[in-house]
């Protein structure tokens, strides 16, 4: 699932003053239909792109109910990767293997990496979501949790309608408003679409090779680097200092490998590089290059964004990761417990949810160098009875 970055939320912020989130449900329509009239859409546009539309309770609960994000990453990868996903995955890179070949042309991305995501998104296409994209976009406008991420989208889609590429009334997709095969919001629509098969349209929803071309197109917006690696397994040494582990903390390669951090198979890239250990020192190992990071601005949960990555070596012949023996994690409760914990102490870690979040990672991190533990940022119970 796409999420958008804070340029497009400043964007919003500084928009005119109309009703931003909440209230009345068909005024606040009325005031995205005014805004859509200043933005320059004529009123049969406007009127003809909100003609019908509802607020859909089931797009909600969908939003409030992630609870499969609270899982770590051996349990929450091996809940995606399946034998039958492999398989198919196998299948898929064969099928389209021009169209593969030329994404790694034009765009630099390895089809390892889009497959992963087509299987993850939609299972290569076949579960695309059933949501209505226009009543799902609006209503999660509508909802004041995340407002600034979903009302931008209202009005690219409206402009997607005005080009004919946007039926209201029965485009559908995810409940976050996502649309096709690897679910893009109207935005990266618009500003990524790609007609990969050369029919003159862009239909990310039944075409393979302009879904695939689309999302490699916008992998290379957000910055993907040709050529270059996301993440390779790594071994670890029985003792060093945890605490330079974690997400956006890289340091050279060499600098690795001198305090005892060797590739589990291959060779280890001249880059920097982020020491990954997603269920603390005990557990797997990885290093993620500059190009992990762009999976972030595609989705923000540590363990999906971990997951996909891992997921596209394994589609490009990559052997499954040694799980070690990590030490046992918190339960969902208890993970609340210890954020609810941290958050007294004056760490901020967002939401309390039981999921295992960068700020509750760092805040963790933090705790464990104050108390004289190995700084993994893997929260135990012995933790949680310390703090």
């Amino acid at each position: 699932m796409r999420f958008l970055s804070g340029l497009i939320a400043a964007a919003f912020l500084a928009s005119p003053a109309f009703a931003q989130c909440g209230g009345n449900f068909n005024a606040f329509v009325d005031g995205l239909k005014a805004e859509a009239g200043q933005k320059g859409f004529d009123a049969s546009t406007v009127n003809g792109f909100f003609k019908g539309v509802q607020q859909d309770g089931a797009v909600l609960k969908a939003d409030r109910a992630q609870g499969v994000f609270q899982k770590p990453f051996i349990d929450f990868s091996r809940h995606l990767i399946s034998q039958n996903r492999i398989d198919r995955g196998t299948a898929m890179s064969r099928k389209y293997d021009a169209v593969f070949d030329r994404i790694e042309r034009e765009y630099g991305v390895s089809r390892g990496v889009l497959l992963a995501f087509w299987a993850f998104e939609t299972d290569y296409g076949a579960v695309q979501g059933d949501f209505n994209t226009r009543n799902a976009l609006v209503t999660l406008a509508h909802d004041c949790r995340r407002p600034e991420l979903f009302r931008p989208q209202i009005f690219a889609a409206i402009e997607l309608y005005s080009q004919g590429n946007f039926d209201p009334a029965r485009t559908t997709g995810a409940w976050a408003g996502e649309i096709g095969m690897v679910q893009m919001l109207p935005q990266d629509i618009l500003d990524n679409g790609v007609d990969g098969d050369g029919d003159g349209r862009v239909s990310l929803k039944t075409s393979a090779p302009d879904a695939l071309m689309s999302g490699a197109k916008m992998l290379s917006h957000l910055g993907w680097q040709a050529g270059q690696p996301w993440l390779q397994e790594v071994t670890v040494p029985a003792q060093m200092d945890w605490s330079l582990s974690g997400p956006g903390k890289p340091r050279p390669v060499s600098e690795w490998q001198s305090m005892g951090v060797q590739a589990r198979s291959g060779s280890l890239a001249n880059l920097p590089a982020s020491l990954i250990l997603p269920q603390g020192h005990n557990g797997p190992a990885f290093l993620a290059y500059p190009n992990f990071d762009v999976y972030f601005e595609w989705n923000q949960s540590f363990v999906y964004v971990l997951t996909a990555a891992y997921f596209g070596t394994r589609l490009e012949g990559g052997q499954i990761y040694d799980a070690g023996n990590p030490a046992p994690g918190l339960s969902s409760a208890q993970m609340k417990r210890l954020q609810t914990k941290l958050q007294a102490r004056g760490y901020d870690v967002g939401k309390i949810d039981g999921i295992l979040g960068a700020g509750t990672r760092a805040a963790v991190q933090a705790e464990q160098v104050r108390l004289g533990l190995p700084a993994d940022a893997w929260p135990t119970t012995d933790l949680l009875g310390r703090i």
